[in-house]
């Protein structure tokens, strides 16, 4: 068995008690103190997150875009630069492989945030379809340090690591999907504000060997402000609450974008790997959809669960179930029969094998939570 691979913060972590986990192949900071405690800082003012797991791949040369075209299920070429857009990797059969947001840096450059687990699939997919096209591309990985500031203090937080009001308002009017090169605390960064937890929040690309100065500022800043470092546990609860889907739960190969209610980053009017394939798809209705699910008490249906219908028949699985920090209820996504849903899509009451009890939960539709 491999060893997990340390993060550029790694000792960081250590040093302000950690609680270090193997997730997907990388040494990361489970959490600090109390995941509960990490998740109200996010939502109230802000958590610093150490991302650097996450894959960075770099294109660059005069059919960049043409080529992410091809490879990805979304129209990557249009997007103006300095924007980012989210889209799915599927294989011919229409299976996701991986979602990634790509940020259009230049003309010419595109950087493909991949998932952690998925980053060599990514890789080796990306390469052997643009190997027709006018590009190269380079795997940024271990060069890369990400680091996120989360909540509705994160963007006070950034603005007190430069010096100017013009850098201060620039930052100000970042867009949401947007990117821009920024310098702080004096160090050069690429600054994204493409948030993952329902909250606002800016997301720090910088070389890995200036990882630790840039962490130490904004930890001083962050804590100044009242927040806290936060770490994967309730970043799994931010996500949850705020309806946004997780590859190997929500998503996988075994999944079609329309099954997981992605249809609409589809762009079919263009070819690209896995067209024909979603095609079909997309004139059928899916055997399983992703619904959402709300419960009373304090018992959390969690992944595998069993849904059942008011006969007592399986019509579904649970792939990820919290009990809502933010909303007091348990919560849940599950991929359901659509035959056994209500068309409104609420209000419908179904039951949830909790480990032999069964308990009532309501179809929801979800984002859970929408921040203020």
């Amino acid at each position: 068995m491999s060893t997990p691979r340390p993060t550029p913060l790694h000792d960081v972590h250590s040093a302000h008690g950690a609680r270090l986990t193997d997730f997907a192949g990388w040494h990361m900071p489970l959490k600090y103190t109390s995941e509960l405690a990490e998740h109200e800082a996010v939502r109230t003012t802000a958590g610093l997150f150490d991302l650097s797991h996450m894959g960075e791949i770099r294109l660059y040369g005069p059919q960049a875009g043409a080529a992410l075209d091809h490879a990805l299920v979304g129209r990557l070429s249009a997007i103006a630069v300095g924007r980012a857009k989210y889209s799915l990797l599927c294989d011919e059969s229409g299976g996701i492989l991986d979602d990634l947001v790509t940020y259009r840096l230049d003309e010419d450059e595109y950087l493909v945030i991949a998932n952690a687990s998925n980053t060599a699939v990514v890789l080796e997919a990306l390469t052997a379809r643009v190997q027709d096209f006018d590009v190269e591309i380079t795997d940024e990985t271990a060069q890369t340090a990400l680091l996120a500031v989360q909540g509705p203090a994160s963007q006070a937080i950034v603005q007190q690591l430069v010096g100017t009001d013009e850098e201060r308002a620039a930052i100000a009017g970042l867009r949401y999907y947007a990117c821009m090169p920024a310098q702080l605390a004096g160090l050069t960064v690429l600054l994204a504000r493409t948030g993952y937890t329902g909250e606002d929040g800016f997301e720090v690309y910088i070389g890995a060997d200036q990882a630790v100065p840039l962490w130490q500022a904004l930890q001083s800043a962050t804590e100044a402000a009242g927040g806290r470092l936060a770490g994967l546990a309730c970043r799994d609860t931010l996500r949850l609450e705020a309806g946004m889907p997780l590859y190997g739960n929500e998503l996988s190969l075994q999944t079609t974008p329309y099954a997981a209610g992605l249809g609409r980053v589809v762009q079919l009017g263009k070819p690209f790997v896995g067209q024909e394939a979603l095609a079909q798809a997309a004139e059928k209705t899916p055997e399983r959809v992703l619904t959402g699910l709300t419960g009373t008490g304090r018992r959390a249906a969690r992944a595998g669960h069993p849904v059942l219908n008011a006969a007592g028949q399986t019509v579904g699985v649970i792939t990820s179930g919290a009990l809502s920090p933010t909303l007091g209820h348990p919560i849940a996504l599950a991929y359901i029969d659509p035959a056994a849903i209500d068309p409104t899509g609420e209000g419908q009451s179904l039951q949830v094998d909790v480990r032999g009890t069964l308990l009532p939960f309501d179809v929801t539709p979800y984002p859970f939570y929408k921040r203020s």
